[in-house]
C-alpha cells in the first residue's frame, strides 16, 4: 500500500487534503448541544434500555445512556446553571432543616 504522503502528492488527490468537506468533524461539534429542559434524559429511568445484543446478534453490555452521553451535550451555559442551582438547593435545604428546628425547640 501507499503512504498517505504518496496519496496526497497525486494530482488526482491532491484536492482532498485542502476540501473541508473531507476533514474530520472537531470535538466540540460532534455532539448535539441540549439545554435543560432535556437534562431529566440522562438520569431518567424511562430514558435506560439495557442492551444484551448488539444489531448483529454479538453480546453486548451496554445502556442507551451511554449514547446519549456520546451524542449529546448540555449547553455550556446550561451546565453553568445546573451547578449554581444545585448549590442553591443545598443551600435551601439547610436553611429549611435549621428552620423546622427551631420551631420545634419553641413549641
Amino acid at each position: 500500500m501507499s503512504s498517505q504522503e504518496e496519496i496526497l502528492s497525486d494530482g488526482r488527490f491532491s484536492c482532498v487534503a485542502r476540501d473541508p468537506r473531507f476533514w474530520e468533524m472537531p470535538e466540540k461539534e460532534r455532539k448535539v448541544k441540549i439545554d435543560k429542559r432535556f437534562r431529566a434524559m440522562f438520569h431518567d429511568k424511562k430514558f435506560k434500555l439495557r442492551y444484551t445484543v448488539d444489531k448483529r446478534g454479538r453480546p453486548v453490555n451496554y445502556t442507551s445512556t451511554e449514547n446519549l452521553r456520546k451524542f449529546y451535550a448540555l449547553s455550556e451555559s446550561d451546565s453553568d446553571l445546573s451547578e449554581s442551582d444545585s448549590k442553591e438547593l443545598t443551600v435551601k435545604k439547610k436553611k429549611k432543616k435549621k428552620a423546622k428546628g427551631k420551631g420545634e425547640a419553641g413549641s
